[in-house]
């Protein structure tokens, strides 16, 4: 038997748009090694996912693809269906990009990851249970079994990334494609996740195509790199070769992006623009037929925290640990306990009438920005939404706003009446970006904005960010596990851990001289 499990040779890919061949991969040929770990990495709309989702035919029928892909010698490219269930989720797993794309929103965890093992493994009844609880507790997800009747969007976006691995795992594949599979987790998560796929290695003999713009996690996990730039290949070797002595400008480009520098100072005069004290945010736990309260999540307990005019307070902490649930409460997108002033006026106990005038001058960009923007609308539709909601400034045109807007956050305005579908992960990423910056707001809650972008473009976004704040003096919230790039935006930073505030500081406090034993771990995962 051949020690080659995946062989890719001159895969080219074109999608068919409005009667026009749109190229996507050109001439690419790499191959994966039994028990190997092979790293494609790139910019965001390089090719590296449709490389990917070409080996077992999962691209669609607008697409074209020529060349070979054979799996442990049998040919992928023009395979009858019947064969390729048989390998997808069984000799070849997926872990993709997005989790809220591949999760059903109507089915609990349980009823998901019963279906793949019901199917491939032939389990039924306990046993089933039994291997979805071992599967969550190995990924990390805390208490699994009161997680078991849980529905996606319950789940922070880390818990989502962790169940959705939990899920491509569960068949002990030969061979695993990993489609930025730690995108959303934060760093300790990251080490162990790692740590476990390297685990898997080492007792299966599984092989792993990994795809990420990280390259951080390339040197920890992979055996050979694989640069990808506008469809094509342009580099590939060993590991530690490519590191060493990169021959491409593109790859010494890649290697050499990374946020820095320090956020400019803030004014001892500039007001506070949103505050919150002692807020508290439980959800209620209901069992039985008449769904009686049993209990409660403690979601966040007793948050203090507030930012001025000009300023960034990160909030950091483990997946479930309450950022983002601080972080909706603090805007009024879910109910909460104890004081949120907005500007100085008390917005707690607003109606959701009187909330509406302040909506423009509050701005919320999420974390998944494929679950937040409407597949059904244009990049213009999306972006100019709130203008039709809190009006368009007098003497100017919608769509040339739009224009003005995509040129600042890095999109070509020609594309404005395309769909989010057609753009890569980064690219809706800055569309979620351009649609909160349109109206001009004062405060921006960030949730991960930059979790889905590659290294370079997560420069340009974090040098935007501040540029922004620069020019309009904007105060951000913003909620990040890439604890240099919080480093890189941050005045101050708040520390949470399973929905508490374990510590709170200015920035260069918090990451030279951290005072709790879990930030401290925080900073040795990052760092």
């Amino acid at each position: 038997m051949t020690d080659t499990i995946l062989d890719v040779r001159d895969l080219n890919v074109d999608f068919r748009q409005d009667g026009r061949r749109v190229p996507a991969v050109r001439g690419v040929s790499f191959h994966v090694e039994r028990g190997e770990t092979v790293a494609l990495v790139g910019e965001s709309g390089s090719g590296k996912s449709v490389t990917a989702l070409s080996t077992v035919q999962l691209l669609g029928e607008t697409a074209e693809v020529s060349g070979s892909v054979t799996y442990e010698g049998r040919e992928m490219v023009g395979a009858p269906e019947a064969e390729l269930r048989r390998v997808r989720g069984n000799d070849i797993s997926f872990i993709f990009q997005e989790p809220m794309t591949s999760l059903n929103p109507l089915h609990t965890l349980e009823r998901q990851l019963s279906e793949s093992i019901e199917l491939h493994q032939g389990l039924r009844g306990s046993a089933v249970r039994t291997r979805i609880i071992e599967l969550l507790t190995r990924v990390g997800i805390r208490d699994p079994e009161t997680r078991l009747g849980a529905y996606p969007h319950q789940l922070s976006g880390g818990q989502r990334q962790r169940v959705m691995i939990a899920m491509a795992l569960a068949n002990n594949p030969n061979l695993l494609i990993a489609d930025e599979p730690t995108t959303a987790l934060d760093v300790t998560i990251q080490a162990q996740i790692l740590e476990l796929l390297a685990e898997l290695k080492r007792d299966t003999g599984m092989a792993m195509l990994f795809i990420t713009h990280d390259l951080g996690i390339v040197r920890r996990i992979a055996d050979r790199v694989c640069v990808m730039k506008d469809g094509e290949i342009v580099e590939q070797g060993p590991t530690a070769e490519i590191f060493a002595s990169p021959r491409h400008p593109y790859t010494r480009m890649l290697l050499e992006a990374e946020s820095t520098g320090l956020p400019d100072p803030v004014s001892e005069a500039a007001p506070v623009v949103a505050e919150t004290e002692n807020l508290k945010i439980w959800f209620p736990i209901h069992r039985g037929l008449l769904k009686r309260t049993v209990g409660h999540v403690k979601a966040v307990n007793d948050a203090t925290l507030s930012v001025r005019a000009g300023e960034t307070v990160g909030v950091v902490g483990e997946s479930g640990s309450g950022k983002t649930t601080l972080a909706l409460a603090m805007v009024r997108l879910i109910g909460s306990e104890g004081k949120i002033r907005f500007d100085g006026r008390e917005i707690q106990d607003l109606s959701q009438r009187r909330m509406r005038p302040l909506r423009s001058e509050i701005q919320i960009v999420f974390q998944d920005p494929f679950g937040s923007l409407s597949p059904r609308m244009t990049v213009a539709q999306i972006i100019a939404e709130g203008l039709g909601v809190h009006g368009v400034e007098k003497g100017r045109d919608r769509r040339d706003m739009v224009a003005e807007i995509m040129r600042e956050v890095g999109l070509d305005p020609a594309s404005m009446d395309r769909y989010p579908h057609e753009f890569s992960g980064g690219q809706r990423q800055r569309i979620a970006i351009a649609r909160a910056l349109i109206l001009r707001p004062r405060l921006i809650v960030l949730d991960e904005p930059t979790s889905a972008l590659d290294m370079t473009v997560q420069v340009q976004i974090v040098e935007l960010l501040r540029a922004l704040q620069r020019k309009y003096s904007l105060a951000y919230v913003f909620i990040s596990h890439d604890l240099k790039v919080v480093r890189a935006l941050s005045h101050k930073v708040m520390v949470m851990k399973n929905g508490d505030v374990v510590e709170a500081g200015s920035a260069e406090a918090i990451f030279d001289a951290p005072r709790t034993d879990y930030t401290r771990a925080l900073m040795a995962a990052a760092f």
